[in-house]
This record gives C-alpha cells, sequence and structure tokens, in this order.
C-alpha cells in the first residue's frame, strides 16, 4: 500500500464518515469510500499518476469521478481539502486566499470584503472580469502574480475535462434562495443536526446546523458561516454558505447574505450572482 496514497483515502474516508453523520444521501458517502478503496489498491503513487496524466488520469481510476478527483488534484497541489474542511465546518475563505503566494491577511480580507468571493473558483472569475484591480493596495505586479498563480492551479486542471463552463454548471439563483430558505427555516425549528466545527469553538460543543438536501439533479449542503469575518461582523446566523455539487460530482459553491444597501436592500442575494437575484425579485413581484 502506497503510504499517500492511504492518507488521502483517510481523507476522503472521513468526508465519508462526516456525510454519513450529517444525513447526507447514502450515494455520497459510498462513492466517497469506493474512491478511498481504489487508492488503497492502486500500485502506483497517485501524486506521480497526477503529474503524468493529469486530472483524466484520475478519472480513468474506478469510482473516480470528476468531483472527487477535483478533491485529489486539491490536496496533491496545496496540501487542503476544501471538501473535508467544509464538512468540518473549518472553511475560512481569508486563510485560503493566504494560500495564494504575495497575499497576506489584510489582503486576504479585502479581497474577501471587497469583492464578496469564498472559494478560488469564485476569485478566478473576479479576475477573468478584472475586479481584482478594484481591491485597496493590490498593484499591477500582485495582481500578475495571482493570475499567474490561479492559471497554475485551476485552469490547466479544468481544461483537461471540462474546456467550458456553462450556465448550466451552476443552479439558478430560485434554487439556491430555495435552500437558503429551507436551511434558515429547519434551523431556526431546531430541525437540523449540528456539527462540532473545529474553529471558534473553545468548548468543543456541536452548535452548528447543518443541511444536507436534493433538489432537481443538484445536491446540496448548507451551514452558517463560521468564519473569523463573520464573527467579527457578527453575521455569524446571515451568512449562509451553501455547496452544491451534481450527479457527476462536479462541486461549487455560494454565500447568500441579507444584503444591507441598494436597490437589494433587506432582501436574501447570492454573492457574486446580484444582477441574476436583482431580476429574479423583480420577476417574481
Amino acid at each position: 500500500m502506497q503510504a499517500f496514497n492511504h492518507d488521502v483515502a483517510t481523507k476522503l474516508r472521513e468526508i465519508a464518515q462526516l456525510l454519513r453523520a450529517q444525513q447526507a444521501n447514502p450515494f455520497r458517502v459510498n462513492a466517497y469510500l469506493h474512491a478511498a478503496d481504489t487508492l488503497d489498491n492502486l500500485g502506483r503513487n497517485v501524486a506521480e499518476l497526477m503529474q503524468a496524466k493529469g486530472i483524466k488520469g484520475l478519472i480513468e481510476l474506478p469510482g473516480i469521478g470528476e468531483g472527487i478527483a477535483s478533491s485529489i488534484y486539491e490536496y496533491v497541489a496545496t496540501g487542503r481539502m476544501s471538501r473535508l474542511e467544509n464538512l468540518r465546518g473549518a472553511a475560512d475563505p481569508v486563510e485560503l486566499f493566504r494560500s495564494i503566494p504575495t497575499i497576506g491577511r489584510t489582503l486576504a480580507e479585502r479581497i474577501h470584503d471587497q469583492l464578496h468571493v469564498d472559494s478560488l473558483e469564485a476569485l478566478e472569475n473576479a479576475v477573468r472580469e478584472g475586479k481584482l484591480h478594484n481591491v485597496e493596495g493590490l498593484g499591477s505586479k500582485r495582481r500578475e502574480a495571482i493570475e499567474a498563480w490561479l492559471q497554475k492551479h485551476l485552469d490547466d486542471q479544468r481544461r483537461q475535462f471540462r474546456p467550458v463552463a456553462r450556465a448550466s454548471d451552476v443552479p439558478p439563483v430560485d434554487l439556491i434562495l430555495r435552500v437558503d430558505n429551507e436551511y434558515r427555516q429547519k434551523s431556526s425549528a431546531d430541525k437540523l443536526p449540528r456539527i462540532t466545527p473545529k474553529r471558534f469553538n473553545p468548548e468543543n460543543k456541536p452548535w452548528l446546523p447543518i443541511l444536507h438536501t436534493t433538489h432537481d439533479h443538484w445536491h446540496f449542503t448548507a451551514l452558517y458561516s463560521n468564519t473569523a469575518r463573520a464573527h467579527q461582523l457578527g453575521r455569524t446566523t446571515d451568512w449562509v454558505v451553501i455547496y452544491f455539487y451534481d450527479d457527476h460530482h462536479r462541486e461549487g459553491q455560494h454565500t447568500v447574505v441579507t444584503e444591507t444597501h441598494g436597490s437589494l436592500q433587506g432582501s436574501r442575494v447570492v454573492r457574486g450572482r446580484e444582477t441574476e437575484c436583482l431580476k429574479y425579485y423583480e420577476t417574481a413581484r
């Protein structure tokens, strides 16, 4: 058994255990368990396989789809597995952005607060739309360094198996808002299991409600944001982080908040998709 492969497999099994404990879809639980077994039985170091064949080489393995392959790729490339952090209630976008060379805590907080992005994929979209120019204290050389890093760790791997992003790759905003409403209602009624987050939880208590639900062909996990910024700004019962994946286990995430200004003030809004939300509310009136 390859030691590194077993290390990755252990992470995948922990994901499966957390999903089972949180009453997630059994199909999803089994997918991670099967992928872990595949890695334990693989006679070749998975990192070497990835270097030789890219993410396609991972997808060719039994029981490993695009989403789980992306998690393995992420762990090999960065030493992190964001899906596991999400399920632990330990994900923090500020710490995630600090993993990018040249970005310190202050700049990471500005990127998070000013661009309303929570993931590397969302930051990548902001780069493509030229929004990095709006971040205070971010010069041209640092912008170029960030763009180059994202190109290396995201663009290249995605292009190997999904060359063009499509609108159908993400759920519509009305569905995201429906899940947000379901989560907040069930949380208020104390009808959800609670997890014990590893961050900002000195008493080690299970206080963070979590929802796993399925609508159409989308599978969702929702929980209140447990980040430093959410605690600092008193938004731990307002900001809802919603992770989604489709039947191919391709994943993404959005954060839903109560808008504090502008034409959407007081409404629940999907960060980064404000224009779509405005159209949704105009149509719903």
